[in-house]
């Protein structure tokens, strides 16, 4: 693809950088560093089962997001999940049922996938599927979550499957956060965040990267606050623009160059979090990692997608195997026509290609229809 890379390699060494650090981050914890450790041994094993595939021409990546609802109680300004109608007020009777997600959690088990990230809209409001998500005590699941449902059966919940992780949304300090996500947000996850550290609970924080908090956001007065609440990863994202009025919160090529620099020092200045930037670490990875590169999204109703800000789907979990949705003819075309490739102005690729995309889309389902 234009460059000496190999992904499996550089998924397989990021998953077994995080399972490390997170080892290490919980060594004070005996309950969870024994959790920690047990999830290495069984991380090594899906390694073993992606490779065993590779070497039968067959690519595995290890990652999974699965957005588990469309439905969310909140409405975070500039939200591409709202501007795209995939997040909701009321929840649809055509989404997948508890007993569907558990069904592509166990063939995800079987396949080796690692880490399945739950997204939603709100996934908290989906309290059987994360259920069913904790019996599967060999891949992790970071809750991508507004931090609002938290209640004192969640919190049982959590103790009891440390596989699951909160992985809670803030965008700042309180006035960031309360302007793009509503009055009061910000003092109720600073609470969820130190009954969690009460409990002994590892979590982490989801930080959108726009360019009004860019530089808060990194900031060591920020990140104290969170590391002294017992924060273990600060997953960045990017801003992804979908409406002309949101565009002027997406970084820049400057703002880009700031959050890479100072992500690289905190690696190595505070390495008690892990730091994780999106799109920003696929950089290093010679283009973007979705559409089975290194992940690929299933959305609330089962499409099957390149990533969440790609919501492109030909194939659906509902009529074929999670295995069969990964070499779609979608996913496919994305690699073999090279539009994964990172030569595009900045951010996100599939976002900043979607034409491409959609072309790719149309041409398979007009090849589908000759053919039948």
């Amino acid at each position: 693809m234009g460059r000496d890379f190999d992904i499996q390699e550089y998924m397989t060494k990021g998953v077994e950088r995080v399972v490390a650090d997170a080892v290490k981050a919980t060594l004070r914890n005996p309950k969870e560093s024994a959790f920690m450790a047990g999830f290495a041994k069984a991380a090594a094993a899906a390694s073993r089962k992606r490779r065993k595939a590779e070497t039968a021409d067959e690519h595995i990546p290890p990652f999974l997001i699965a957005s588990i609802t469309s439905r969310c109680n909140l409405h975070c300004a500039g939200c591409y999940s709202r501007c795209n109608h995939a997040t909701v007020d009321e929840e649809p009777i055509s989404q997948l049922t508890d007993a569907e997600w558990l069904k592509t959690f166990e063939e995800a088990d079987e396949m080796g996938i690692s880490f399945i990230l739950l997204a939603g809209g709100e996934p908290m409001l989906r309290r059987g599927v994360i259920k069913a998500a904790g019996e599967r005590k060999n891949i992790l699941f970071p809750i991508f979550t507004n931090g609002t449902y938290m209640d004192e059966a969640y919190f049982k919940l959590l103790d009891e499957h440390r596989n699951l992780i909160p992985v809670m949304s803030i965008e700042g300090k309180k006035e960031k956060t309360d302007v793009r996500r509503g009055e009061g947000i910000y003092d109720r996850l600073i609470a969820n965040m130190d009954e969690l550290h009460r409990r002994g609970l590892i979590f982490g924080a989801s930080v959108t990267a726009t360019t009004e908090n860019v530089r808060e956001v990194v900031s060591d007065e920020f990140l104290d606050e969170l590391a002294d609440r017992g924060c273990k990863a600060v997953i960045f994202v990017e801003f992804v623009p979908v409406t002309e009025e949101s565009s002027e919160l997406a970084p820049g090529d400057a703002e880009r160059e700031y959050l890479a620099t100072a992500i690289a020092r905190l690696r190595n200045e505070r390495p008690e979090m892990v730091y994780i930037s999106f799109p920003g670490d696929e950089k290093s990875s010679g283009g973007c990692v979705a559409a089975g590169r290194g992940f690929f999204h299933i959305n609330s109703h089962g499409g099957a997608e390149p990533c969440p800000f790609s919501p492109y789907s030909d194939v659906n979990i509902k009529s074929t195997s999670l295995r069969e949705a990964i070499h779609s003819p979608l996913f496919t075309a994305l690699q073999s026509e090279g539009v994964l490739l990172d030569d595009h102005d900045g951010g996100c690729v599939l976002y900043e290609k979607r034409e491409q995309v959609e072309a790719l889309l149309r041409k398979g389902r007009k090849d589908i229809n000759e053919q039948c």
